[in-house]
Parts: structure tokens; sequence; C-alpha cells
């Protein structure tokens, strides 16, 4: 059933609203377009407030001054870190048994961020459903999917009758939401229930001209873009998710994003880590290759936890050396988009989400020309997307209810970003990063990689194991590789 027009009366009150900001052009081409058109369009602009747009885009282009006195970066205190690299392995393994815990309690929960496409791969489709040329042809979204059924096979082991339930909430954009849903549903939700995986959606903000009025996008249309990673907090309200999680009892979520094909979903270990210092958000990170890596730092600045992008760090202090360890670099927590959240902290978004700033990120904007109505591509940018980033809310945070968490890079990130052939995080990488893991693991396992491409590496299934462990059945074995190693 098509909509029906707004009354003239909330027309009139729509249009006063957006007349009060100096957006009323918006509604230039209203009266020529047809009552599907009209409503379309009503029900869009009744979703933005024009005069809230106004504040956050001067806040964006005009962002507060930086103080005249340079910035204090220290690396987090001793106490708030830990790295896996050199932690008592007693420690591992008592945090991997309080984490499984948790999860055989029901009180853990992942959410997923899964707002990109993969254009840059040469797809349309959401980056979770691409196929990175593994053997066994599965996409990111089914690893990830199989790694909470494994994680919660290991936890019920320990919940006596009860199996253990991670639940998946799945952060989508506007154009990836639909394709996701079918995606999940076409694959029967790669085993999982479908009552405890819940797609959402972020959301979106109108994109701005340069003179910052709202742009359109065609006659019937504002011109929109995503809120960027940080309109997580926001969407988790919004969306009903906080809601869900509060009935289910969660008290510990682990939040990521699609791309990283190595990424331990529901991480035991991290989990009972983040928990034993009763912080509100702790960070995984990875060390740092060398100084001039181009990756953002979780550090303290100015006495509270914050990312430091590379661009705002002097060569010097990227290439200070740790007093304690002369090899590696006293700056070299690299952030990997990979978060803890206590339940308690996402249960105050809506004390804290408006203060969130929002970044400016120019951009070439199809739009129409409001004069002829025609359309426009420009040359050159013609505006702006307004963003938050997920990271914007650590300063929030006291350094004592922060923490961060070293990984091994090796074992546990591998970005896909760049298209095929690229050489670096790209599928080719991605997929070579999983295989040689494989290996790793049924080598340490007692079983012998053989053949003339044994560098090409062992597939095992998430469902065999979820980090190396119970592959006791290979030892002594040979494996001719390329292989894959799936449940009988």
């Amino acid at each position: 059933m098509a909509p029906s027009g707004p009354s003239s009366k909330s027309l009139a009150q729509l249009k006063e609203k957006y007349a009060q900001a100096g957006q009323e052009h918006v509604f230039t081409f209203y009266d020529s377009l047809s009552t599907t058109e009209q409503a379309t369009l009503y029900e869009q602009l009744s979703g933005f407030n024009p005069t809230r747009i106004n504040e956050i885009t001067k806040l964006a282009l005009n962002p507060p001054k930086a103080s005249e006195t340079p910035d204090t970066l220290e690396p987090l205190p001793e106490s708030a870190t830990a790295s896996i690299l050199d932690s008592d392995s007693q420690n591992i393994d008592k945090w991997y048994e309080s984490g499984l815990d948790l999860i055989s309690k029901q009180q853990v929960a992942v959410v997923l961020m899964a707002g990109g496409q993969g254009t840059r791969l040469g797809s349309s489709a959401p980056k979770g459903c691409y196929n990175i040329g593994l053997p066994s042809k599965k996409s990111l979204f089914q690893i990830q999917a199989e790694r909470i059924r494994k994680v919660q096979e290991l936890a019920s082991k320990k919940s006596a009758g009860s199996s253990a339930v991670v639940p998946w909430y799945v952060m989508t954009s506007g154009p990836t939401r639909g394709p996701t849903e079918k995606f999940f549903k076409e694959n029967n939700y790669f085993g999982l229930s479908e009552e405890n995986v819940q797609i959402f959606e972020q959301g979106v903000l109108p994109c701005i001209s340069n003179d910052g009025k709202i742009l359109l996008e065609s006659k019937g249309k504002v011109a929109v873009a995503p809120d960027g990673n940080g309109g997580i907090y926001q969407a988790l309200v919004v969306s009903g998710v906080l809601e869900d999680m509060r009935k289910r009892g969660i008290q510990h979520i682990h939040a990521y994003c699609v791309d990283n094909c190595l990424v331990k979903v529901a991480d035991p270990i991290f989990i009972g880590f983040s928990a034993s210092l009763d912080v509100d958000i702790a960070t995984k990170v990875v060390r740092k290759r060398n100084a001039t890596e181009s990756v953002g730092l979780i550090l303290s600045k100015n006495g509270k936890p914050d990312v430091v992008e590379y661009s705002e760090i002097d060569q010097a202090t990227a290439e200070e050396v740790d007093p304690k360890q002369a090899d590696i670099l006293r700056f070299r927590a690299a952030n990997i988009v990979n978060h803890y959240y206590s339940f308690r902290f996402l249960d105050s978004i809506p004390e804290w989400a408006d203060k969130l700033p929002h970044h400016v990120a120019r951009k070439k904007i199809p739009t129409v020309n409001l004069e002829s109505g025609e359309s426009v591509k420009p040359e050159k940018p013609n505006g702006i997307k307004l963003e938050q980033f997920v990271f914007d809310v650590f300063p929030m945070l006291s350094i004592d209810k922060f923490a961060c968490f070293e990984v091994k890079r090796e074992d546990e990130f591998s970005p896909l970003k760049n298209a095929p052939g690229t050489g670096e995080d790209d599928p080719d990488t991605s997929k070579l990063d999983i295989m040689t893991q494989g290996k790793r693991w049924v080598e340490a396992a007692g079983a012998i990689v053989v053949g003339d491409k044994a560098e090409k590496g062992v597939e095992v299934s998430p469902l065999i194991s979820y980090g190396g462990e119970g592959l006791e059945k290979v030892k002594g074995k040979e494996i001719i590789a390329p292989a894959v190693l799936e449940r009988e």
C-alpha cells in the first residue's frame, strides 16, 4: 500500500520547523512530487531535527580550539594493561576459565559492527558476506557465527544441563540491512538460533553543503550518510538492543568489526580479564610493527584514556623506546577496534550520547540543482558527511575504569580493507592468515603438514577448534596442504 501524504497542518508545522533553522530549501520541489514521493520525503524529514543538525555541523566545522599547552601523552598505567605475549600462563588460564564461566551463566553478548559494503573489494554486498577464498568458501559472517557456536559449546560444558547462549547483535547500515537479513535467513543463521541473532541499523545524518545547507540527493530525497561507527551507542538504545540485553541479564559485551577474519568472537580470556578488573571499557590492541606504521594508538592523554591518530604524534614520540624493554616502542598499543563494555556503562548511554563530537569527512556528494532541478555529479568535494567514532567515548572514563589487553597480531588481527591483489590487508592476506594459523595449531598438536604446497596451510573449522584446543586427534598424522579440517 502506498503511503498517504501528511495532513496540511502536519506539513505546515514541519515546514515551519525547517524554515526556523534556515533549511526550508528541502521543500523546493515538494509540490511537484507524486503523493507517494511527498509522503516519503515528509517521513524522512520528520526523522531529523534541523536545529540540532545546524548545531552539530557548526561544532564539527569549528571544533573547540586545542589548548596552547601541549598534550601530555603517556602509555596507560601498568595496572590497566596486560599482554598475552608476556602474561603468566596461570593468569591466562584463570581469565579463560572465568570468561567461560560468565558465558555459561548467559551474561555475555556480542555486538558486531557490520555497516560496510565490500565496495573496495569489487562487491556491492555487505562485507560480512564476502568469501575470502578459503577452501571451505566460508564468508566472514559464517566464520564468526561458527566461533560463537564453538564458544557456546565450550561454555555449556561448565553449566550443568543448560546450554550457554551468546546473543549476537549485528549492526548494519541502511544499504546493508536488507542484504544482511536475507543472507542470514538463506544460510539458516549459520546454525545459530534465530531468536539469538538480532540485526539492527545504525542511524544516518543528512549530508551538508560547504555553506551549511542540507543537500538533496534528488527532488524528493535528502542525501544521507551513516553516522560512523560511533553511531553504535545511539543505535543500541533506539533499536531496543539494550532493552533486550537487560531482559536477558547480560553484564559483559564484546564489540568488534566485521572485517577482521581472525577475531576471537566473545573471547573468554578477554571477557575474563576485563571482568576481573571491573572496568567499563577495555580494548584489545596489537603491538605496533614499527614507529612509522599508520595506526591509531591507545594511550593516556592528559590523564584520560584516548586514541591518538598516527598523524597527531611527532616522530620523536613515535620512536621513543620502552625504558624497561629497549627493543620495543614505548607507545605501541595499536587500536584494532575490538572492545569490551560493561552493561552498566552501556546502560548510561542516554546520559552522554549527545555529548559525543562529530567529525567532518569532505566528500563529492551527488545532489540536485535547486534552480533547475537537474542532477549534479560534482567534480570536487561539495559537502561534508558527519560521523562519530566509537572511541570518542574513551576520554569520558577515568583511567581506573579503562583497560587495555595486548594480543598477538598473527592470532587475532587480519583486517580486510583492500582490493584483491593489493598485497596488504586484502582477501589473499586474510586467507593466508587463517590458513597459517591453522597450520600452526595442527603442528602444535603433533600433526605433520606435508605436500609441495605446505606453506599454503590448513583451514581449521571454528566448529573443531576455537583457539587451537581440541586437536588431539591429529597427533602423528600427515596432513597434505592445503587442507580443510571440518567436523566429521
